[in-house]
């Protein structure tokens, strides 16, 4: 028994962040994300859809062998056999960055088809964080209904959206804020993100 006490000691569970990235615009904030956790000594365990890569391919210059470089640990989508589909692989939770309104759907049904909404799923029931980056608008009805079915099962909806307040000079900017607030929401504090500190002193106040 104290060799097993003595072996957890040792040999502590890294942090580690399982990221998901899908189909919908904005791929942009995905490799942030998988920047960032590097600057953090974060461990990233990187899933990525085909409809992503395409993505990709239109909105960055970066190739698929770029991305997967950022992550410490990548998967292909069709392995549901790989660590992050079990609950006892320990994590700090899961960020889907962009997600899609397709994988917000399927995570929502329990349904999962591959690894990265069976990751997620397995975030939820282990009642870890999931942060759903959702880029879509206008949203309907049906959008807004899952979102809230989600919302109740314990993800947060974290749609990427400028702060203004933090006088973004670039769209790199805007979206480091919008990636920083995000991992906030994992207890990671990231350097990019501008914070509120208060009306400036010459501003007038009602």
């Amino acid at each position: 028994m104290a060799d097993d006490v003595n072996s957890t000691i040792r040999n502590p569970t890294p942090p580690r962040l399982v990221v998901g990235i899908s189909g919908a615009s904005g791929v942009v904030y995905g490799a942030r994300v998988l920047d960032a956790l590097r600057e953090l000594g974060v461990e990233s365990h990187l899933v990525v859809t085909k409809a992503a890569l395409l993505t990709l391919s239109q909105e960055t210059d970066l190739s698929p062998d770029d991305l997967m470089s950022k992550a410490d640990v990548t998967y292909k989508l069709a392995d549901v056999g790989a660590a992050i589909a079990s609950g006892s692989f320990r994590t700090l939770g899961m960020i889907v960055a962009p997600c899609s309104v397709r994988t917000m759907s399927e995570i929502a049904t329990g349904v999962t088809s591959t690894l990265l909404t069976r990751a997620a799923d397995v975030v939820l029931k282990e009642r870890r964080p999931l942060v759903l980056m959702v880029r879509e608008t206008p949203l309907h009805l049906g959008h807004l209904r899952t979102m809230t079915s989600l919302a109740e099962m314990g993800a947060t909806i974290a749609p990427p959206l400028p702060a203004f307040y933090a006088r973004p000079a670039s769209i790199a900017e805007m979206v480091d804020q919008s990636v920083g607030r995000a991992l906030d929401l994992f207890g990671l504090d990231w350097s990019a993100v501008r914070r509120w500190e208060g009306l400036n002193a010459g501003m007038t106040q009602v």
